[in-house]
C-alpha cells in the first residue's frame, strides 16, 4: 500500500482542479448559442439618464436590448454600470441571423 503524503494530495486536487477549470469554458460555449426562429423587433429609443460628473469616468451606458425567453422577446432596459477596469468600453449584444434562426450574440468589455 502506498503512502500518501499531503504534497502528493495537494498535489492531485491540483492537477484535477486545473482540469475541471479549462474544460468548463469550452462546455460552456456550447450552450450559449440559442436559435431562435423569429427575428427580434427593432431596439427600442431610451433615454440615457444623466450621469453625475465624478460617476462619468467609472461607468458606462449598456444600452437595452431584446432576450428571448423561450416563447417570445421580451425587453431589457438599459443601465448604468461599473467598468471592470479603467479605460473599459461596453461592446453592445446583438442579434446576428444564422441559417437556422437568431442568435443573440452576448456584450462585453473590451
Amino acid at each position: 500500500m502506498k503512502h500518501f503524503t499531503r504534497r502528493r494530495l495537494f498535489g492531485g486536487i491540483l492537477t484535477g482542479a486545473g482540469a475541471a477549470i479549462v474544460t468548463v469554458p469550452a462546455t460552456a460555449r456550447l450552450q450559449d448559442e440559442v436559435y431562435v426562429p423569429v427575428a427580434p423587433p427593432p431596439p427600442r429609443t431610451e433615454a440615457i439618464p444623466v450621469l453625475r460628473a465624478e460617476r462619468v469616468e467609472v461607468e458606462r451606458w449598456q444600452p437595452g436590448y431584446w432576450h428571448w425567453n423561450g416563447y417570445e422577446h421580451l425587453w431589457t432596459e438599459g443601465r448604468h454600470v461599473a467598468r471592470p477596469r479603467q479605460r473599459a468600453e461596453w461592446i453592445s449584444g446583438r442579434w446576428d441571423e444564422r441559417p437556422r434562426g437568431w442568435v443573440f450574440v452576448e456584450g462585453h468589455w473590451n
